[in-house]
């Protein structure tokens, strides 16, 4: 499509190729000896695009806000000549290594003049240049500068990075939190200047100031220095994403990062693109939205039937806690369900100020991952600047989202609390402790992660399940059991504190449903029936390996995650579950189960 066409074959005569043109030179010639010779120079004055390469070596030729000539991009595939024959000859390791970096540099190329105006164009491009980034990384075989770094994270999220898995995990952390604490800047930067004010130029250098979250500006300042960038090569590729951020336009991207479904484009596809085995490790699913609603509205019913609570959500004793809420689906939902109720009541200023208090006092979400801890700050944000009780910079207002291991913390340490390197750290963690310990939670929702990962898992962490593990041998003889996969620990955590703490409460969780029939976690459901009073069970189904992914009737049953932007879906069949303990406990537990088949089953909800 470079060029418009009279027909198939007949281009409209006198045009110029949308994407430049490409200047190809033996091995033996130097790029950028090539890039300055007079021949390149007179097809950039003509064409204002020119990709120049020797066959290893890449370079965007564009030009800058003043309309000069500017060396943009730059690719390598081999240091020299000697090296680019010898890879020559083995070419199945350079594809393994070159193959969809090099695609993607190639895609950027082509890209270069395109205007960029959706949210899932620019999570592109954010996971493009973070997955360079991140293989820039990988080539160092060990990072001396940011080990006070990975100590001062270890001892914050009480977490050790050990091993393949954790080192992966580590260097994974350090390139999310470059970008989307980039991406963040430039979107608390974009408030501060017109939406259309083509002049005005967001510079990455400067995002540190921009970033209201004092846990995420503290981890972007010990990355983001010179010391530690250059010897890592990624001051380019920030450069790269800076220059990418300035072509967006904003106007047509805010409209569309605002609505509803935007979120989306800002985590699956991101880690999908950026890092999938983590993002497969760690079970990292976008919840479809009808999901969400109904189990946030299946809460607050039950909140008022079965509790007694008028106002449901929005009563102001209700505490919410999302232990892995991603970028804040679930709180998001939580807050537009007290706005309604709100709003239902006829709620003058005074009831909007009530919305806001909520979002930074009783509704809580804990997250391990700092890109989707970084939207879900932006999504409420958004949110109650939609709803009209936006967060004052002023008074460093923030929502209760922390960067925390949910499944750690919540018992006091037996030794005096660690000194953190960063007192920002110590502040995150401290009032993530304050949510865990002290507050009145009654309410626990959300998406826990379904896989086991091995790499930063600490004990008190793995011994979270032993109550789960009692009396399977000795009393049911089950000698072969397998409860490591982490929504197991979700569900303890949730078990612990409402029927061991609160004394009542609401667990609501979606996950993998094996725990419904498989041996190994007889006694976890043994415990639900003895601490719960009522039990609902919606199995979903849409299990790969114990139906196939049909109904009984031979007919097609995906996975209820099987979206528009995900249409395979999980492998795994899932189960929304939804538990209520009272204060006057019944005599014997209440339970309800249904089943959900086919591919209307969330319509069905």
């Amino acid at each position: 499509e470079q060029f418009q066409k009279y027909s198939e074959k007949q281009p409209i005569a006198g045009q110029l190729p949308l994407r430049g043109v490409i200047e190809v030179k033996p091995t033996t010639d130097e790029t950028l000896v090539i890039a300055e010779s007079s021949q390149v120079s007179r097809y950039w004055q003509k064409y204002r695009q020119v990709l120049v390469t020797n066959y290893r070596d890449f370079v965007l030729i564009g030009q800058d806000n003043n309309g000069n000539a500017i060396k943009l991009e730059t690719y390598q595939l081999a240091e020299n000549e000697k090296s680019f024959w010898a890879n020559a000859n083995n070419p199945y390791k350079v594809a393994q290594t070159h193959s969809s970096r090099f695609v993607e540099y190639l895609k950027r190329v082509m890209l270069h003049a395109a205007p960029i105006a959706s949210p899932v164009d620019v999570a592109w491009f954010l996971a493009s240049y973070a997955r360079d980034a991140k293989d820039r990384i990988d080539q160092q075989s060990n990072l001396p500068a940011l080990a006070n770094l990975r100590t001062a994270l270890e001892q914050a999220l009480g977490i050790h990075f050990e091993g393949e898995k954790g080192e992966r995990f580590f260097r994974s952390t350090l390139v999310q939190t470059l970008f989307y604490g980039i991406f963040s800047a430039w979107v608390l930067w974009s408030k501060e200047h017109s939406l259309t004010d083509r002049q005005a130029k967001f510079d990455w250098h400067t995002a540190a100031w921009k970033l209201r979250v004092p846990m995420i500006r503290a981890l972007f300042e010990q990355i983001a220095t010179p010391s530690k960038l250059k010897p890592l090569g990624l001051i380019e590729v920030l450069n790269w994403t800076g220059a990418v951020l300035n072509r967006v336009v904003r106007e047509d991207f805010f409209a569309k990062f605002e609505e509803e479904n935007a979120v989306q484009y800002f985590y699956e596809p991101f880690l999908q693109a950026f890092d999938p085995e983590l993002r497969k490790d760690l079970g990292v699913w976008y919840t479809p939205k009808e999901i969400v609603k109904y189990m946030v509205s299946r809460v607050d019913t039950v909140l008022r039937e079965e509790l007694d609570i008028e106002d449901g959500l929005a009563d102001e004793r209700v505490f919410v806690l999302d232990p892995s809420c991603g970028t804040g689906a679930y709180l998001v939902e939580v807050l537009r369900c007290i706005n309604n109720t709100l709003q239902a009541k006829g709620t003058d200023a005074l009831g909007s100020y009530d919305l806001k208090k909520a979002a930074i006092n009783r509704i809580f979400g804990f997250e391990i991952l700092p890109a989707p801890f970084v939207v879900a700050h932006l999504q409420l944000g958004l949110l109650l600047q939609q709803l009209g009780v936006s967060l004052s910079d002023e008074q460093d207002e923030r929502v209760g989202v922390y960067l925390t291991n949910a499944l750690t913390g919540w018992e006091p340490a037996k030794e005096p609390k660690t000194q953190l390197l960063f007192p920002e750290m110590e502040e995150e963690r401290d009032r993530a402790e304050d949510v865990k310990r002290d507050k009145p939670i009654l309410v626990i929702l959300g998406n826990p992660p379904y896989n086991a990962f091995a790499g930063i898992s600490p004990i008190e962490e793995q011994g979270l399940v032993e109550p789960y593990k009692k009396g399977l041998i000795t009393e049911w003889g089950i000698k072969k059991f397998n409860l490591d996969d982490l929504y197991v620990r979700f569900f303890r955590l949730a078990e612990r504190r409402i029927a061991e703490k609160s004394g009542k409460g609401i667990v609501c969780y979606i996950s993998n449903f094996s725990f419904l029939s498989d041996p190994s976690f007889v006694v976890m459901r043994q415990r639900f029936t003895n601490e719960f009073d009522k039990l609902w069970f919606d199995c979903m189904n849409g299990d790969s390996r114990e139906t196939g992914k049909l109904t009984p009737e031979g007919k097609p049953d995906p996975s209820i995650f099987s979206t528009e932007y995900n249409r395979e879906g999980i492998k795994l069949g899932t189960v929304v579950t939804l538990m209520v303990r009272k204060d006057k406990r019944a005599l014997q537990p209440s339970i309800l189960f249904r089943h959900f088949w086919g591919s209307s089953k969330r319509a069905e909800l």
